[in-house]
């Protein structure tokens, strides 16, 4: 099952810098195992915020809540999550270059 994760970063401004490197380093290792393991497919940059967007894959809602709560800035994330379900009108389930395709 797929889900569409926003997750918006509230790090403390007075925090220790020593700390912040420390979390972030651990952070980065963590979303490389979820995305070597599937469950992060894709992530991208919200521009001029401390945000992202991601393509998350779990069998289930619990599954997703036990990987984004496994991410160590866990406790400064406000995430919210949309599952997602398949389309009709998907164009990757389309064939878009038969005869019928749009030009």
């Amino acid at each position: 099952m797929e889900f569409l994760v926003n997750i918006e970063i509230n790090w403390p401004p007075d925090a220790d810098d020593d700390v912040r490197e420390e979390i972030f380093q651990r952070e980065l290792a963590r979303g490389q195992a979820l995305a070597r393991a599937g469950t992060m497919k894709r992530l991208w940059r919200v521009p001029g915020r401390w945000a992202n967007w991601g393509l998350w894959e779990a069998a289930d809602a619990t599954e997703v809540h036990e990987a984004l709560s496994s991410l160590p800035l866990w406790p400064w994330m406000d995430i919210t999550v949309h599952a997602l379900a398949r389309h009709v009108n998907d164009p990757a389930d389309m064939d878009l270059t038969g005869d019928d395709a749009p030009a």
